[in-house]
């Protein structure tokens, strides 16, 4: 039979019992009775008609079905007697599903989506490793010469691939205008390795993978379509990169945004090198990607791998070369930045839609405190426990089916909020709803109305059912028990809320050390502007000076300006490269205990513009320059680090630049300037810019102390080096105040969502609080009206029920702060200068919540204190 029969359906089985009846009255005629006498005795021969009804109707096959519709029909009258709980019980329900859904999209399309290359699973990174390194996560960077040994002398892996990032000026041959865009250079097998095809064209040959190889490009969708409108002619056409004509060979697809959305375009991998360099054992700037055989294990691939890198590492024991090989899975690799900050944003959202959920079933049982006596009706009439049970369960699935209605259309928008600005989130092109994502928020509801709704529904059907039709209004609270299980919910629901407000506590904390971070020099009206001089046009080291002294001349002129310098990379502008070396004065006990700094270049003015403190020697001159440049400047980490106790002025450094030493003079100290505001000081050495080496010195950073707004002083002092090369392009023009919030953007967006979720969850709580103590305040009216009525002075009563809502808050509160001595420490690698058992994000927290919970006591203690004893006694 089919459902949406029923109708058709219950009229034959109508009329057969009809015309069965008739027959047994016609039998009872023919044996001699009268017609009256013949009606009664079919009748009590035919029984109960609507209970035969019941019985065939039970052996249908879809009578589940229409009890479950029965049942739905009885959930939304119940809901609509009562639109205030309704509304707000779907609220707080789409708060908690709709948050859970958005980040779970996050989640998906990031950690969990498989990549879009063949065979994604058997894609694996490999890096150096260290083994006396304490520094940083074990896996560095690979130079190039052990990568091209690794592939050439090892058969563990099916093939490996090597790329590096790198940058450039991209121009065209029609007078369009320079752009500085960044690029990568990848292996000819690069590609072919991941199972890439271009859209148009080819990728790299063997023959172009070599540094003095043709010079070929390959353009990404992005730069395809902004830059050139999607015109393939442009294959075999040339562009200029860096003044170097280069012809364009094809174009990747859209989807192809691996590993970073901002390349856009790719280099064969030697041409990013020198020729001198592509061989080099100490410069570690290449990642290594590698695909296994089928059926192999990474880890016993990586070791025939790690034990050619140990016999590299014997036999170059004066370079910086590892010992090990590591490896990571892509996927892995890919988010290993932002794996942490997104479970616990998942786990901070998972804490709220559990909050949610306590909250609705904190509400449900408080409300059945008002519906026991209709409970109990329904059965003393017959129903069963389990129907009750279903009944109450349906009225939970349909608030929570109406909540995540309403959470998926507020996921949508929070999600692509959410991919749109979180900086350099991996993937996020990737992110959006599914069929995946719809099925977990079916689940989410399902699982959200059992956890909501089944308790209370137990609890409201358990023993005693029928003694609440012998219940009055004043019968107090509904039972001790119900009152336990309330007081159990609201500790369950603050201890989340607490531990939530000491995460979110512990990460803006960390996010105000960092935004306050002092970076050892002037930020106030400072602007920092960036460039890149083409080497193939500034070859040797008289252009590159005499470029940077007229730049650096006609600066110092401009009105508004009170200084300006020349440094590589500016304090805060993140990791700066960095070099091992010795003092000559004070060898390494070993190479693998060797030295190692941060390496900038500068001019003589940059410490006096940028007011680093000069705290022994001297700074450099104007004779520092050309070939007169072996002299250096240290900073103060670098002394305490390497030269405790003695005076760095006159000592000798020897500096390795890929294959050949370099001995340098130091000049003097200065302060400590903070390069990346997320890792402690590092020690740093300053070379003269005035060097002219190119290359090392051709890219540099103005630093522009200024007057008046820093900002207004941009387009003028762009003007003034397009008055020296016009096709020269400058890029992130940022005052320094700008480069610290850009360097700290992604903990703050993570401290920000993290707060956000934090103070919803204690909006939930507040609720929950107020909503359970007015039904408890209103169902023991008549008692507090006798308590007013025999003499109690309403402050006590304020303070009776005021303790009623605080004594499951300060437990929930003394559980949720032990709690968080534990979880916190998964936030140990996203705090900065913070402990995660910092004492006062503790107390913040814990202050916070008890503020919240009396505010949220108080309305109904003080209602409780303001009642009518007359009125009160009258309830009924």
């Amino acid at each position: 039979m089919r459902w949406w029969r029923r109708k058709q359906r219950d009229e034959d089985l109508a009329r057969e019992l009809q015309c069965d009846f008739e027959l047994e009255e016609e039998e009872q005629r023919e044996r001699g009775l009268s017609p009256e006498e013949a009606h009664f005795a079919a009748v009590r021969a035919f029984g109960n008609s609507t209970l035969i009804r019941e019985h065939t109707r039970a052996v249908w096959t879809c009578n589940w079905l229409e009890r479950f519709v029965r049942h739905l029909k009885y959930g939304v009258r119940t809901l609509w007697r009562s639109p205030s709980f309704s509304m707000v019980s779907v609220l707080v329900m789409a708060l908690g599903i709709g948050t859970t859904t958005s980040l779970f999209t996050i989640v998906r399309a990031v950690l969990l989506r498989p990549l879009p290359f063949r065979d994604p699973g058997n894609l694996v990174m490999l890096y150096e490793h260290y083994r006396q390194n304490a520094g940083g996560d074990g896996f560095n960077a690979v130079a190039p010469g052990d990568y091209r040994d690794w592939r050439s002398q090892t058969q563990s892996f099916e093939d490996m691939a090597a790329m590096r990032g790198y940058g450039g000026i991209i121009s065209g041959v029609q007078s369009e205008l320079p752009e500085v865009v960044q690029s990568a250079g990848g292996s000819a097998n690069l590609f072919p390795l991941l199972g890439v095809s271009p859209v148009f064209g080819r990728t790299f040959t063997e023959t172009e993978d070599r540094p003095e190889g043709q010079a070929v490009v390959l353009l990404t969708w992005n730069l395809f379509q902004r830059r050139f409108g999607g015109d393939p002619s442009i294959i075999g056409k040339q562009i200029h990169l860096d003044t170097i004509p280069a012809t364009v060979i094809g174009v990747l697809p859209s989807w192809f945004t691996y590993p970073d959305a901002k390349i856009q375009f790719w280099l064969p991998y030697a041409q990013t090198f020198s020729p001198g360099d592509y061989s080099m054992r100490a410069g570690h700037q290449s990642m290594v990607v590698a695909r296994l055989k089928p059926g192999a294990s990474a880890e016993a691939a990586t070791r025939e791998v790690s034990a050619l890198q140990y016999q590299i590492h014997v036999a170059n024991g004066s370079k910086p070369v590892a010992e090990d090989v590591w490896f990571r899975p892509m996927i892995d690799d890919l988010a290993k930045n932002v794996r942490t900050p997104l479970l616990v944003l998942l786990g901070a959202v998972g804490c709220m839609l559990l909050i949610a959920c306590l909250n609705l079933a904190n509400l449900l049982v408080a409300r059945s405190v008002t519906r026991r006596r209709e409970v109990a009706l329904r059965g003393a009439l017959g129903g069963s426990r389990v129907v009750l049970i279903c009944e109450q369960m349906t009225e939970s699935l349909l608030i929570c089916l109406a909540g995540g209605g309403l959470g998926l259309l507020l996921s949508l928008a929070s999600t692509y909020w959410l991919a749109a600005h979180w900086r350099n989130l991996p993937r996020a092109e990737s992110v959006h709803v599914d069929g995946w994502v719809l099925t977990f928020t079916l689940a989410l509801v399902v699982a959200a109305a059992l956890l909501a709704g089944l308790v209370p529904a137990i609890s409201s059907t358990g023993k005693g059912l029928l003694s609440g039709l012998r219940d009055t209004s004043r019968t107090v609270g509904g039972g001790s028990a119900r009152a336990r299980l309330r007081k159990t919910m609201l500790t369950a629901e603050i201890a989340l809320t607490v531990v939530l407000l000491i995460s979110a506590s512990l990460l803006f904390k960390s996010f105000l050390h960092l935004r306050t971070t002092d970076l050892g020099c002037r930020i106030d009206h400072v602007i920092t502007m960036k460039f890149g001089l083409p080497e193939i046009q500034y070859d040797t080291r008289e252009k590159v000076v005499r470029f940077h002294e007229s730049l650096l001349e006609r600066l110092r002129r401009l009105p508004g300006v009170r200084g300006a310098g020349l440094v590589s990379v500016p304090p805060g502008g993140g990791p700066s490269e960095d070099r091992v070396f010795s003092i000559l004065e004070r060898p390494a006990p070993s190479y693998i205990l060797q030295y190692d700094a941060v390496v900038l270049t500068a001019d003589p003015q940059y410490f006096s513009v940028m007011q680093i403190p000069l705290l022994r020697g001297r700074v450099f001159t104007e004779h520092e320059r050309l070939n007169n440049d072996h002299y250096i400047v240290v900073s103060k980490t670098f002394v305490d680090q390497y030269l405790a106790g003695d005076d760095p002025v006159g000592k000798h450094v020897r500096v390795d630049w890929a294959e050949k030493g370099e001995i340098y003079e130091i000049l003097g100290e200065v302060g400590n300037t903070v390069n990346d505001i997320t890792r402690p000081v590092s020690p740093t050495i300053y070379f003269p810019i005035l060097s002219g080496i190119p290359y090392h010195t051709s890219e540099a950073t103005i630093v522009a102390y200024t007057a008046a707004d820093p900002l207004t002083m941009s387009m003028p002092i762009q003007r003034q080096i397009s008055a020296l090369e016009p096709q020269l392009p400058v890029y992130n023009a940022l005052t320094m105040d700008q480069i610290l919030g850009k360097t700290s953007a992604s903990q703050g967006f993570a401290a920000n969502l993290v707060l956000a979720f934090a103070a919803l969850s204690l909006l939930l709580a507040a609720v929950g609080l107020y909503g359970v103590l007015s039904y408890l305040t209103t169902q023991r009216t008549p008692e507090i009206g006798l308590r007013i009525a025999v003499g109690a002075q309403r402050s006590q009563l304020l303070r009776l029920v005021l303790m009623e809502g605080l004594r499951p808050a300060l437990v929930g509160l003394i559980f949720g702060v032990a709690a968080s001595v534990l979880t916190t420490q998964l936030l140990r690698s996203m705090l900065y200068g913070t402990k995660p058992l910092d004492p006062a994000a503790f107390a913040g927290a814990a202050m916070i919540l008890v503020a919240v919970a009396v505010l949220a006591c108080l309305i109904p203690a003080w209602r409780a204190s303001r009642t009518d004893p007359i009125q009160a006694l009258r309830t009924e």
